[in-house]
């Protein structure tokens, strides 16, 4: 009898170490998470800032007609700027694409660049963008200070401008949506609020 309450209580401590094992793991996981969140879309400070009503543009598509940007309507509104030569711009293309299905029922997308329209019409029909307006305006990026691709621009439907950043990849995008939803310029601002709040009630 003496060896099984023996055998039983080791059995018991090493469940007890098991348990503490699992709740330390889960402690470092939950701080590593944190290190590691998610990075919105990359902030310049250069053009027209955050929450301030967008210029508003009339500019040519190339499926024909104008295109209104800015101002108040119906629809939230997202400038995406690409280019033709531009790799990253066209691996994002079918997430663009999937996004403006699932987001239609609050978002517009409109797709930017300049120059030559030769190339861009090549590009348009080759990629089947037909579902996008497509703008040529050098005015439009200069606007908005885009030095470097993919950039976007996500102006709320009174014309503000609610979001905006360098563009690399589905989460930097959905990261747009997400600081609109939630009311903050950025998803880095949403993470810094937080830190601020546990650094609060800790103190």
């Amino acid at each position: 009898m003496t060896g099984v309450a023996v055998s039983n209580a080791l059995l018991w401590v090493l469940m007890l170490g098991v348990i503490v094992a699992l709740w330390a793991l889960a402690r470092q996981v939950g701080i590593l998470y944190e290190r590691v969140a998610p990075m919105g879309a990359l902030i310049t400070d250069a053009g027209p800032k955050l929450g301030e009503v967008s210029p508003r543009f009339e500019v040519p598509s190339l499926a024909g007609g104008n295109i209104e940007i800015g101002g108040k309507r119906a629809h939230s509104q997202l400038i995406f700027f690409l280019s033709p030569t531009c790799p990253v711009c066209k691996k994002l293309l079918p997430i663009l694409k999937s996004a403006s299905q699932a987001e239609k029922g609050w978002l517009d997308v409109v797709l930017a660049s300049d120059g030559d329209s030769t190339q861009h019409l090549a590009f348009y029909r080759d990629a089947k963008l037909n579902q996008f307006p497509y703008v040529l305006s050098a005015d439009l990026g200069m606007t908005y200070r885009v030095s470097r691709l993919p950039y976007a621009v996500l102006l709320d439907d009174q014309g503000i401008i609610r979001a905006k950043g360098l563009i690399n990849n589905r989460e930097q995008l959905e990261s747009l949506f997400n600081a609109k939803e939630i009311g903050v310029t950025s998803v880095q601002e949403f993470l810094q609020r937080g830190s601020g709040a546990q650094t609060g009630e800790t103190a």
